[in-house]
């Protein structure tokens, strides 16, 4: 699992528990999906399709600092599937872990559009060519 982005939970991310809303992690995770999708497949018009079972572990306090990694399940036509684990940071307890996020490729006319890729690429290896 590759951690990409840190999060740092401050107070307006908290629940009525006092610990990190859910909702918000998911916003983290889903907009980090998105990011990692469109570098990958070059493209700015991606969007989410589905979302897997969440699996929520443990949770983030205040001042935690959350990593959220994103690996890639497969490539498909249209389409890109990632899997995603949330964890803290200085602890490395896993918060959160989502088996499959299916991200799609779309074209200007916002329809899915094949996309040509069939494995990860690195910004330094396209830097290469």
């Amino acid at each position: 699992m590759r951690f990409h982005t840190r999060k740092w939970v401050k107070p307006e991310d908290l629940n009525a528990n006092g610990t990190l809303f859910g909702g918000k992690m998911l916003a983290w995770i889903d907009e980090e999906a998105a990011l990692y999708s469109i570098v990958q497949l070059e493209n700015s018009r991606v969007v989410t399709k589905y979302m897997s079972e969440i699996n929520f572990m443990n949770s983030a306090k205040q001042g935690d600092i959350v990593e959220i990694g994103i690996d890639v399940v497969k490539f498909g036509k249209t389409s890109l599937v990632l899997k995603s684990e949330v964890r803290n940071m200085m602890t490395r307890e896993t918060i959160i872990s989502i088996d499959n996020i299916t991200m799609v490729n779309l074209g200007e006319d916002g329809k899915p559009k094949p996309h040509g890729k069939t494995q990860i690429e690195f910004i330094e290896d396209r830097l290469k060519k």
